[in-house]
């Protein structure tokens, strides 16, 4: 591409690898990405070209006017463009959208107060730390373009989530306020030169100045003061306008009162010769508190960084394989069953199954694993990580949205947007802060108007800046964010954040056996006759009942047997979830399941001299059990140390399985648990829970299959192994990626410093606030000292949040085995 060269959509310069082409009105118009490519497409597609006919685009901003902007909202509306970005679950519609104009958390409150009261909105939450926009609406209702409408109207812009725009949107923003700061710079040192000279020449130094001259220099003070009042401190104005406009009180607005005000002050003393001018705490106090922002946006992107890397893991380019040929397409033009090639040290770009070739895969980004995978024909494999061996020949299953770190991406924005009962709390303390803080000023500005009026302007200007509540707003959003990620680069994604102020107050964490405490991969070791039918027609038999089960029993047992079936359909299917399966073959019942299920059942005797104490599974008819199949399972790695520390943290073990009570107590001997129970069916398992919590315990479940649902749904706090079934991850609170068990002590450890940080930060901000209320109100406080005061305050609640996201050695036992990580 030439140098130079715009994008035809957006106005954004095209890469020089760029080769993202289309015809709008007869002539190939370049794009910069796959994204404005798809909504050019779709514009095409739908005849929409006069958009492009009417707007009035800069090429320099890429903004269009606001007719233009509506114009591309319902753009958003059709549906092959929506395939791309929103997630569909029956009539309603999920989507991540990105926001500009986001400056302090009262932007994220008026924009999540004023969608959600949208008829048909039945979900908005703001991520404040990535300025990522969580939406789920009824399509019948409202649309898409609708919800854009009125964030517009409200004096915010959204556009659907895009990680390459985004990126894009952060570097403007950081440019920006990077201009901001050095007009406030320089402005604050030429005005501080002037105004060192002005307080020396005070009666009370016994210097002296004369009158023209200090006329002189407040004129030039007010010449270098205007930029910083027009130009940097613009922001502040713009975000306290859009509050004032809904009739609501943001944090920009005290700052605003006391930049206008201040400054206006300064403007009249100066053509008037009379009065104090105040051009140095204007300039200071836009200067620090710029900076205190810029910072505190910096350590936002920071804790928000690993949900964007996600979607960045992906590739742009990739290679698709079409009738023998290579052809080299962007990513977004994948669809399911294409063929790709990955080569050695490429990264896999869709979820899918290797259909040639066998490699090392990497998938340490989404799992937290850091040893490469061994995978052959027929494995399954993770779009986003990394092909570290040979070429492999990848049939793609899933695409876009449906992909899993689309899922992982989606649930940890859910998770850093939803807020506990703590943060809820602060945010309405904050609301009702900002009008005590007005008030309050009043009385300030009224007394020392009738007691000395002289200082008005200065001790107003102190208590609004001193006391703007950015801090007690930051305290919780800034923590959640960087726990969040931390937990996600461990391989532990929490998809709803609430959890982890439960999590810190656990007092009980209960265990599944099969799959959770064992790798969940029995192993079929032998099988038992007890009639004359001989051992092929039984193992055809159970293998025909198992294919309607997804126990890990049963999918041993059919994977093993399933060449022995033949045509004869098994029907009449019916589950009893956690004890066994009933089916009828060639006219009979056959019941498969453990000892107790076919007791019950069937009222026989099951011959259970369990000796060996493995995992069991009997075939019967009404007349007699007909065959046992024996299993062995093998216990995590890491599930004694990770039971270990869940006893130095003083937490209660207990173990719960549906297998029969031998094999129960034969695992739990490797242990040290509080108690053990076997036997149990999935309504067994909660009932036992729910005796646990109306005896006051806070409850953690760990489970992965689909009979641990009810239960999972019924504990205080649920996670559900990496490898568990769908059912069981959409009932859990978090999801252990790693399948590493010794990552739920961490994570207990961790959430109970997350809520330390929080009141920690929230007792500083109200501190603070209690101090130098009283202070500025006495005079005792400069505007100034103000200004520097208020912004250290919230960078100092920000670089505490980020304690969290430090490195640290998450376990060790006194066994000598040991992890190590650093983030």
């Amino acid at each position: 591409m030439d140098a130079g060269l715009k994008c035809y959509h957006c106005g954004l310069d095209v890469p020089a690898s760029s080769h993202y082409n289309i015809t709008i009105f007869e002539k190939e118009r370049s794009m910069c990405c796959p994204g404005c490519l798809a909504v050019s497409q779709a514009i095409v597609d739908n005849n929409l070209t006069q958009f492009y006919s009417h707007r009035t685009i800069n090429s320099n901003t890429a903004v269009a006017d606001s007719i233009d902007i509506i114009t591309q909202f319902e753009l958003y509306d059709n549906s092959i463009l929506q395939d791309a970005f929103v997630t569909h679950h029956g009539a309603l519609n999920e989507a991540s959208l990105m926001l500009e104009g986001i400056v302090c958390a009262a932007c994220v409150w008026l924009n999540e107060k004023h969608v959600n009261a949208l008829d048909g909105v039945s979900e908005f939450r703001i991520n404040y730390s990535t300025h990522r926009a969580y939406v789920i609406w009824d399509n019948e209702k409202i649309k898409l373009s609708e919800i854009l409408k009125e964030i517009l109207n409200i004096g915010y812009q959204a556009h659907p989530y895009d990680a390459s725009k985004q990126q894009h949107l952060i570097e403007k923003e950081h440019k920006q306020a990077l201009w901001r700061i050095a007009i406030a710079g320089l402005g604050a040192m030429q005005v501080m030169m002037f105004a060192v000279a002005m307080y020396a020449a005070d009666s009370s130094t016994g210097f002296t100045m004369d009158d023209s001259l200090r006329n002189l220099m407040r004129w030039v003070s007010l010449v270098f003061a205007s930029p910083v009042i027009i130009f940097a401190a613009q922001p502040f104005f713009k975000s306290a306008y859009r509050d004032l406009k809904r009739f609501k009180l943001g944090m920009d607005v005290p700052v605003s009162v006391a930049l206008i005000a201040a400054f206006s002050a300064s403007v009249w003393a100066t053509v008037t010769h009379q009065g104090e001018v105040y051009y140095d705490s204007v300039t200071m106090f836009t200067l620090f508190l710029l900076s205190g922002r810029f910072l505190e946006m910096r350590a936002r992107h920071k804790a928000g960084f690993v949900a964007e890397q996600l979607i960045r893991l992906l590739p742009t380019l990739v290679t698709r394989v079409v009738e023998q040929k290579h052809e080299i397409i962007s990513r977004s033009e994948l669809k399911p069953n294409d063929i790709v090639l990955v080569k050695a040290g490429e990264t896999i770009p869709a979820d899918g199954i290797i259909i040639d070739g066998d490699s090392l895969i990497d998938e340490s980004i989404i799992t937290g694993e850091s040893q490469a995978i061994e995978k052959k024909s027929n494995s399954t494999v993770i779009g986003g990580s990394l092909n570290t061996a040979n070429p492999i020949m990848v049939r793609v299953e899933k695409v876009g949205t449906d992909t899993v770190i689309a899922g992982i991406s989606r649930l940890l924005e859910r998770a850093q947007t939803e807020k506990p009962q703590i943060a809820k709390l602060a945010d309405k303390t904050a609301a009702w802060f900002v009008l005590v803080l007005l008030l309050m000023t009043s009385i300030v500005a009224t007394w020392w108007y009738l007691n000395d009026s002289e200082r008005v302007f200065e001790i107003v200007l102190a208590v609004l800046v001193v006391t703007c509540p950015c801090a007690l707003s930051l305290a919780t959003p800034a923590a959640m964010t960087a726990i969040t990620g931390k937990l996600t680069r461990f391989g532990l994604l929490t998809t709803r954040s609430s959890a982890l102020e439960t999590l810190a107050k656990v007092t009980h964490v209960v265990f599944d056996k099969t799959g959770t405490l064992t790798y969940g991969k029995p192993t079929l070791v032998k099988q038992k006759m007890f009639t004359s039918m001989s051992e092929v027609d039984a193992c055809r038999i159970a293998a025909s009942i198992a294919k309607f089960s997804e126990h890990p029993l049963s999918v041993e047992l059919y994977n093993k047997f399933k060449d022995y079936i033949k045509d004869s359909d098994c029907n009449s299917i019916e589950n009893f979830t956690g004890r066994g399966i009933s089916g009828v073959i060639d006219g009979e019942e056959y019941i498969l399941g453990n000892a107790l299920f076919v007791q019950q059942h069937f009222n026989i005797d099951c011959f259970d001299n369990n000796q060996e104490f493995k995992s069991q599974v009997f075939l019967a008819n009404k007349k007699s059990v007909i065959a046992r199949f024996e299993y062995e399972d093998v216990i995590r790695d890491d599930a004694v140390a990770a039971i270990n520390q869940l006893k130095e943290l003083s937490i209660k073990t207990i173990l719960l399985s549906g297998d029969d009570d031998v094999v129960t107590k034969n695992v739990a001997t490797q242990f040290q648990f509080d108690s053990v129970h076997g036997n149990c069916r999935p309504q067994d398992k909660l009932h036992l829970i729910q005796v646990l919590q109306e005896n006051k315990a806070i409850v953690a479940m760990i489970g992965d299959g689909i009979n641990d649902a009810p239960v999972l749904a019924g504990a205080q706090v649920s996670m559900a192994m990496g490898s568990a079934t769908q059912l069981a991850q959409a009932s859990a609170d978090m999801i252990l990626l790693s399948n590493k068990l010794i990552h739920i002590p961490f994570a207990i450890k961790m959430s109970k410093k997350t809520m330390s940080i929080i009141k920690q930060n929230i007792t500083w901000a109200i501190m603070y606030n209690l101090i130098a209320l009283p202070l500025a109100s006495m005079g005792y406080i400069a505007p100034w000292m103000a200004a520097l005061g208020m912004s250290l305050s919230s960078l100092l609640v920000v670089t505490n949040a980020l304690r969290l996201t430090a490195g640290t050695s998450w376990y060790s036992n006194k066994e000598g085995e040991q992890g190590q990580s650093n983030s």
